[in-house]
């Protein structure tokens, strides 16, 4: 079978089976103090779909696993080459993009967003972004300080991953954790797990069988 009818049999897997099952959302967390609210995002979405998380090195500093669903699968970068040792064996950033319906990453540190504008996938979320199949949905939700988030450079970043189809969740204001008062602070869990669900929903009410 030719690459192309692989992925033609692949998509419509997935379309038989999205009635059939939870949706499969994939949760990622970036390095900013937003993390904090992981758990809280990992809980929201796990009580109406399966969920899979993953987290960049710096993002583990905001992170208390203790406070993730026991039923959410946690990875970190050092999943991704522990579990490959030879030719053959799988590639998780590979499985986790085929796995998932749908990506979110929540919070979205304004080095990733950097990192994801120029291509670049030197972790394990990032690799799973390099691979993304833009046919399904993938939001994001930053965070960052106010000067950040309206540096030129931001603006330039949200341009790019726009173009690839990626939706915005945009930031809020309120008094940030540096104490500055601005715009930039990740929004609520709830609204971020009620933008996605929205989505999926309305997307599968309106007749389009995709799930991503």
């Amino acid at each position: 079978m030719q690459y192309s009818e692989t992925m033609s049999a692949e998509k419509e897997t997935i379309q038989m089976n999205a009635g059939l099952r939870k949706p499969r959302i994939l949760l990622a967390a970036s390095g900013s103090v937003a993390a904090i609210k992981f758990g809280n995002l990992c809980h929201s979405f796990s009580e109406w779909a399966e969920v899979r998380a993953v987290a960049t090195r710096s993002s583990l500093h905001f992170i208390d696993r203790a406070s993730l669903p026991k039923e959410v699968i946690f990875y970190t970068d050092d999943d991704e080459w522990s579990s490959w040792n030879k030719i053959g064996d799988s590639v998780l950033h590979i499985e986790l993009r085929r796995w998932a319906d749908i990506m979110v990453i929540a919070p979205l540190s304004a080095n990733t967003l950097g990192k994801i504008a120029g291509g670049l996938c030197d972790n394990l979320l990032t690799c799973v972004v390099r691979a993304w199949d833009y046919s399904r949905p993938l939001f994001i939700a930053p965070a960052m300080n106010t000067f950040m988030w309206k540096n030129p450079f931001t603006e330039r970043h949200l341009m790019s991953i726009d173009e690839l189809g990626i939706s915005l969740i945009p930031p809020v204001t309120k008094k940030l954790a540096c104490g500055d008062y601005g715009n930039g602070a990740m929004a609520e869990p709830s609204l971020i797990y009620q933008t996605v669900r929205l989505f999926y929903e309305s997307r599968n009410q309106s007749g389009d069988g995709r799930v991503g």
